[in-house]
């Protein structure tokens, strides 16, 4: 079974010091020290190192910690199966989303869910592919909707549920607005916004400028917040690409879609799981209720 010295060392991990650790742990210092030194002895070498701001994994600290966390995730899983058995649903699913998935589709989804699965706490976590990816690979999220537009991975299966068409808007006092059919040259020589840590959406902007034989554009501000995105575009100096799926948010929000020559970045968005995790009922039964609700939405 998941330890209490693996959450003990997982906590001085994460808090990077062993008094704050103790304190969130309610045990003492000599306590918690003892039971890193344990651990240490068992797995033969040393996990922290001292620094002067508190403790610091070793190499092998940040790869017990991996697995450790991965260890964690499964035990969750465990105990939400078994619960399963009595009928007794409990727990709760923990799914990363991209912004068109957070503000659009995922809240009615999971209000249809609870209202068949009331006991199951659903946590929401708003990212994009470089972000989420990881988490779900280290067992830190059940679910991913995302585009798919990452390499395949052995240990992930993905789930196509329809397709990704991505545009420019910008406020209409820009003067990209009104021009008519805009060029790759005319965007290069503009000021852009991106999600922060979008690295594969970057790429993707920069390759078709590339495409298209022009340098690419200056990234003037990053945000982790698509509505934070939103409202800076309507100072009217910048341009920014959202899916087409966004466009009537951002059209809420005052914004319009500059008439492109060309196609940007178009992929398939869909769903991520882990293979090695068997899908509980509730799992199963929230994968489901989002692929119904992606039916509706496309109706819209």
């Amino acid at each position: 079974m998941y330890s209490r010295v693996l959450r003990n060392f997982l906590t001085v991990a994460d808090v990077g010091s062993i008094t704050t650790a103790a304190e969130t742990l309610n045990v003492s210092q000599p306590a918690l020290t003892k039971s890193i030194q344990k651990l240490e002895a068992e797995v033969g070498t040393r996990l922290f190192t001292r620094v002067p701001k508190g403790m610091q994994l070793t190499k092998a600290g940040e790869i017990l910690a991996h697995h450790a966390r991965v260890m964690e995730n499964e035990y969750r899983h465990a105990r939400m199966r078994i619960a399963e058995l009595s009928g007794a649903e409990q727990g709760g699913l923990r799914v990363g989303a991209g912004p068109i998935w957070l503000v659009r589709i995922l809240p009615p989804a999971v209000a249809e869910f609870q209202k068949s699965h009331p006991d199951v706490r659903v946590t929401l976590v708003g990212g994009v592919i470089d972000t989420l990816v990881p988490a779900l690979v280290s067992g830190d999220l059940d679910l991913i909707c995302v585009s798919l537009d990452f390499p395949e991975r052995s240990e992930l299966t993905k789930i196509p549920l329809f397709e990704m068409n991505h545009i420019v808007v910008t406020d209409p006092s820009h003067p990209l607005a009104n021009q008519g059919e805009v060029t790759a040259e005319d965007l290069s020589q503009q000021r852009w916004l991106t999600l922060k840590s979008d690295y594969v959406g970057t790429h993707r902007i920069f390759a078709f400028f590339a495409a298209n034989g022009h340098e690419p554009p200056k990234i003037s501000l990053e945000t982790t917040s698509i509505h934070s995105l939103l409202e800076t575009l309507r100072s009217g100096n910048y341009v920014a690409h959202i899916p087409e799926q966004m466009l009537e948010l951002a059209q809420e929000k005052g914004l319009v879609k500059v008439d492109l020559s060309g196609t940007l970045w178009q992929t398939s968005a869909g769903l991520a799981v882990r293979r090695s995790a068997k899908a509980s009922s509730a799992l199963t039964s929230f994968m489901e209720t989002v692929q119904a609700a992606i039916g509706q939405y496309s109706q819209r």
